[in-house]
């Protein structure tokens, strides 16, 4: 069984392996392969330790974790497992949406199973609760999940050139405006 669910401090180390993991298979070839293979999940786990704690600005993050049949081979005994997190709050660049989605990564065996919208839903969710309007997120152009935002309706409002670990990159932004047009593009789906 898949639920989402705030994150907790305890989290972080196994959010730090899922953006590990994340970006080694969705960069693979965009960035730079010592970088990917140089990252370090003790670093990311204590930047994620922050961000959990951090409320500033509406901030908050959510993770997916798995239990049960669903349950990842390399999580600790019977507790679920984080398989997926998303983070944002208040945009943090003004004037191009009032919402941010600061990241959204999903395992790999965990993709096309609806982990990504229920964590993009309780993103929206959220910026909704703390007042924006709208939302956006930054999508390196050549990431191979970047359809899925248009797939949610999101519409691409800018783009911009980026370095990330000194090579250079270009992002875009997607914006949903409203937000209800992520609420519902998220919305849960009837079974039967």
């Amino acid at each position: 069984m898949i639920s989402i669910r705030r994150a907790r401090p305890g989290d972080a180390p196994a959010i730090a392996a899922v953006h590990v993991a994340a970006w080694r298979s969705a960069y693979a070839g965009i960035l730079d392969d010592r970088y990917l293979a140089n990252l370090s999940e003790a670093r990311l786990a204590a930047f994620y330790q922050r961000a959990i704690l951090d409320r500033r600005e509406g901030h908050a993050v959510f993770v997916a974790t798995a239990a049960g049949q669903d349950h990842p081979r390399d999580a600790p005994g019977g507790e679920a497992g984080v398989v997926g997190f998303a983070s944002g709050g208040r945009n943090r660049r003004r004037g191009l949406g009032e919402g941010e989605v600061e990241t959204l990564y999903v395992l790999d065996d965990y993709r096309e199973r609806g982990v990504g919208r229920r964590l993009m839903r309780a993103m929206a969710a959220h910026l909704r609760a703390i007042g924006c309007n709208s939302a956006m997120a930054w999508v390196l152009r050549d990431n191979p999940s970047r359809f899925f935002y248009r797939h949610l309706g999101g519409r691409p409002a800018m783009h911009e050139a980026i370095r990330v670990a000194g090579q250079g990159v270009e992002q875009v932004a997607v914006l949903w405006d409203p937000i209800d047009t992520l609420l519902a593009a998220t919305a849960p789906v009837k079974e039967g």
